[in-house]
């Protein structure tokens, strides 16, 4: 690793760096509302983003700095199995092309901003939106500290901020300054500056991609002599567990645990709340319909980010953290002028999704903690006041997590958050389509599922880590290792059916349903129904 401030490279980045902040207090001014103070327009950018905005707002929202540190971290560590995460996000899709539209429509016929109001609108409790929003926040919280470790990860290869005998402030100093500028604008811009900055984001990282995945072939012998290193590391024993490092494909003991984790993450990935507030800020259901079809564009940029792993182990790159091991490629194949693109890439690849993370979770509190339970009659000048102030509160809470504990730990919690916001699964994406449900049901799966999913999680181990130390384990009565969200998942869906009938046949009472059937495929300025193949379970 380099042993100074790469300053070519340094100065690419905050020239960059400079661009996107001075867009994100613009911002403010894009697209501006006659009544700014309302979470509509803070919070869901006026709901009127069209096909291309919302494109690449849900590009910048799901493909993070994480995914481009971490999915090819993990092909570098133990070889094909860190190729999940291209199956699932093909297959989420198609899944969410069934239910995304339906939740839009009766999210703009209602006014909903949340996940949680639609559940409580949905099923007329408020207990089980503050399961689900209690459950978005948790989830939330990881993913966001995650962004700062991918900052975190470019900075320390550039050079910035001195060694690890370095007064901690000053080593601290770039991210303090660089979540200081983010947390400025999003109060100010709100949902706006993620989504003007997320252009410069997904540019700079087709344009790194499109280079890394030509250039750094050429200038490693080939694709053939890229696998063959990779290969040959694999092959290798760990002297810990006297079993090869890692396979170049997933052998067919870990089939079950690639494909549970796979189909999971796939569920869940719609399940947070950012995905949704990106979702919701669309101006039409049309302009969801459209970006299902050309999203997948994301996945094939993903297949090409995750050969960077073998690139690595081809280059010879040596790290301790293998959150590393991608950053220090680019530093060691790149031109210098090139490698502050690449890292201006990752770092704008975090601020993006951290900004819009931030404001949903904010969202989720302020609407369905804060007015459902501390101040009903809160106007929308007070619930925008208090999301814009949670906003910073939730960044602030991220930032300590990462300055004050083990990166690992950081990356544990957001995989045990995958598995806390699949158990909100079945109210959500249930409710869309069926009412059948029991409200109480539904609340007691969410907590099996969220119990088990909690104590499987904690009860794995791994070489550095006593707890949490993954988000495998044994499935019980099969005996084969998958993911825990997916055996939580089930457990979820068995309780609350099974419980439905019961307390359906004990005449337990039902909220109140405020949607209708035509809620659910109304568009844009409707005032009927709009014209759709029916689908069936949508009413009462």
């Amino acid at each position: 690793m380099n042993g100074g401030v790469n300053g070519v490279a340094l100065t690419v980045f905050i020239i960059f760096f400079l661009a996107v902040t001075v867009m994100g207090f613009l911002a403010s001014r894009w697209r501006r509302a006659e009544n700014e103070a309302s979470l509509d327009e803070w919070g869901l950018g006026g709901r009127s983003f069209g096909t291309w905005i919302t494109w690449f707002l849900l590009g910048g929202d799901l493909y993070t700095a994480y995914t481009f540190v971490a999915v090819p971290a993990a092909i570098y560590a133990a070889g094909a199995s860190g190729f999940f995460a291209v199956p699932y996000t093909i297959l989420v899709y198609p899944l969410i092309f069934t239910f995304l539209p339906r939740l839009w429509s009766v999210s703009h016929k209602h006014g909903y901003v949340t996940t949680s109001d639609f559940v409580r609108g949905r099923f007329g409790s408020k207990g089980l939106s503050l399961a689900v929003a209690i459950t978005g926040i948790l989830a939330t919280m990881p993913y966001i500290a995650l962004q700062l470790v991918g900052i975190q990860a470019v900075l320390d290869v550039m050079g910035v901020g001195g060694g690890e005998d370095t007064n901690w402030f000053v080593k601290d100093l770039p991210l303090l300054i660089a979540f200081g500028v983010l947390a400025a604008y999003t109060y100010s811009s709100g949902l706006r500056a993620p989504a003007l900055i997320a252009f410069v984001k997904d540019t700079l990282i087709y344009i790194v991609i499109a280079v890394a995945i030509i250039y750094i072939p050429i200038k490693l012998g080939g694709f053939d002599d890229i696998f063959a290193a990779a290969g040959k590391k694999f092959s290798q024993l760990n002297p810990a567990t006297g079993k090869p490092v890692g396979a170049l494909a997933p052998g067919s003991a870990g089939t079950w645990t690639y494909a549970t984790l796979a189909l999971g993450s796939a569920l869940a990935l719609f399940m947070y709340p950012h995905s949704i507030t990106a979702t919701l800020s669309s101006k039409s259901r049309n302009v969801i319909r459209r970006n299902t079809t050309i999203l997948p564009l994301y996945s094939l940029m993903l297949g090409l980010l995750a050969l960077l792993g073998f690139m690595a182990i081809a280059a010879g790159v040596k790290v301790q953290n293998g959150q590393l091991a991608i950053p220090q490629l680019f530093e060691d194949m790149f031109p210098d002028w090139f490698t502050g693109i690449a890292f201006a890439a990752i770092g704008i690849g975090a601020l993006v999704p951290a900004a819009i993370m931030s404001i949903a979770a904010a969202n989720l509190f302020t609407r369905n903690i804060y007015k459902d339970f501390i101040k009903p009659d809160a106007t929308a000048e007070q619930e925008t006041k208090v999301s814009k102030l949670v906003s910073l509160l939730v960044k602030v809470g991220a930032l300590a997590f990462v300055l004050t504990m083990d990166k690992t730990v950081a990356i544990n919690f957001q995989l045990l958050g995958g598995i806390w916001i699949l158990q909100t699964f079945p109210a959500l994406v249930g409710g869309l389509f069926t009412r059948w449900f029991h409200r109480w049901a539904l609340l007691a799966g969410w907590a099996v599922g969220m119990v088990y999913g909690t104590l499987a999680a904690f009860g794995v181990e791994s070489p550095t880590q006593k707890h949490f130390g993954g988000s495998a384990a044994e499935i019980p009565g099969i005996g084969q290792i998958g993911y825990i969200g997916m055996t939580a998942f089930v457990l979820n869906v068995i309780v609350t059916v099974v419980l439905t009938f019961v307390l359906k046949a004990m005449k337990a009472p039902e909220g109140v349903d405020e949607t209708s059937p035509q809620d659910y495929t109304a568009d844009a300025g409707d005032k009927g129904v709009q014209v759709e193949l029916p689908t069936v379970g949508a009413g009462h």
